[in-house]
């Protein structure tokens, strides 16, 4: 297979950013590309802009990889979740009369800062254009602090609950048990995408 400075160049800018998998197959392609383009045009740095052309610079396929993540799909999805659940949390929360349970406010404030980051962290995979890699791992974490926050504010809710429940917790309980449950399922086949 011929080679090419240009496309050597191309190749390592995808490689520091993609699987090596990808960057097999993209080389493959690209190398098929240079070759017919060489043939064509028989000058090697017309037949090296051609073939990077017709792929795309390496911003723009790293970009498409991204988009086409299997972790920017659930990322969307549980960033999603976050104003339904503010939604039923919030007055379930003043209906139970949260600010009179022992808590100490350093818990509170920790809590708020956790959720506050776990969602930046999910805005940060969605709005990702560049770092393929760095989703996987910014997804997996997310997912894992969603069920961790929804663990600790559901057996806070259960230490703490009035003899007669207020009824928008019978919204909210289920609603962070069935996220909890989904992300659970969710995070095994996303820990196995490379």
């Amino acid at each position: 297979m011929a080679g090419h400075e240009l496309i050597d160049a191309q190749l390592a800018a995808l490689a520091r950013h993609l699987p090596a998998e990808a960057v097999e197959e993209l080389s493959d392609g690209l190398h098929e590309a240079y070759d017919a383009y060489l043939t064509e045009l028989g000058d090697p740095d017309a037949a090296a802009r051609a073939a990077i052309s017709e792929f795309g610079d390496a911003e723009t396929v790293t970009a498409a990889f991204v988009r086409g993540s299997p972790w920017r799909r659930p990322a969307v999805a549980l960033l999603a979740t976050g104003p339904f659940m503010a939604l039923l949390w919030g007055p379930a929360l003043v209906s139970a009369q949260v600010w009179t349970w022992p808590i100490a406010p350093s818990l509170r404030i920790a809590y708020g800062l956790a959720l506050a980051a776990t969602a930046l962290t999910l805005l940060a995979v969605v709005r990702e254009r560049r770092a393929y890699r760095r989703i996987r791992t910014m997804t997996l974490s997310a997912a894992a602090a969603l069920i961790l926050l929804d663990t600790g504010m559901l057996a806070t809710v259960a230490a703490h609950l009035p003899p007669v429940p207020p009824w928008p917790l019978a919204l909210a309980v289920p609603a962070s048990l069935l996220r909890i449950v989904l992300s659970l399922r969710a995070l095994p086949p996303l820990m196995r995408c490379r």
